[in-house]
C-alpha cells in the first residue's frame, strides 16, 4: 500500500507564494507519474501538473508560468511551488501517483489533500 502525505497548504494573499510537499511511502523512482490535482467547491477535480519518471512535465494552462513541480528522489518527495497565486487557485490540492506494471495493470494513489486559500 502506497501512502502520500501532503503538507504546506494555508491562507495566502493574492500575489503570494506557497510550496506544497508530498512525501511518498516508497521510492519516487517506482512511479510512472506523480502530480498534483485540485478541486474547488462545486467543481470537478482537475489536473494541475504532473511529472513523468523521465522528467516530462505537463502543466494546466491556468498555472503555466506560475507553478513549478519538482521531485527530490533522495527524499521520495514531490513539491509544488506556487507563485503569483490568484483567488481562483483556491482549492483542495491532492497529490497523485500512478504505477503501471508490465502486464498493463495500473494503480493510482491519492493523498488526503491540503487546503489552499488565496484571499485578501
Amino acid at each position: 500500500q502506497v501512502q502520500l502525505v501532503e503538507s504546506g497548504g494555508g491562507l495566502v494573499q493574492p500575489g503570494g507564494s506557497l510550496r506544497l510537499s508530498c512525501a511518498a511511502s516508497r521510492s519516487t523512482f517506482s512511479f510512472n507519474t506523480m502530480g498534483w490535482y485540485r478541486q474547488a467547491p462545486g467543481k470537478q477535480r482537475e489536473l494541475v501538473v504532473d511529472i513523468s519518471s523521465g522528467g516530462i512535465r505537463n502543466y494546466a494552462n491556468s498555472v503555466e508560468g506560475r507553478f513549478t513541480i519538482s521531485r527530490d528522489n533522495a527524499k521520495d518527495t514531490v513539491y509544488l511551488q506556487m507563485n503569483n497565486l490568484k483567488p481562483e487557485d483556491t482549492a483542495v490540492y491532492y497529490c497523485n501517483a500512478r504505477i503501471c506494471y508490465s502486464d498493463a495493470t495500473c494503480y493510482t494513489y491519492w493523498g488526503q489533500g491540503t487546503q489552499v486559500t488565496v484571499s485578501s
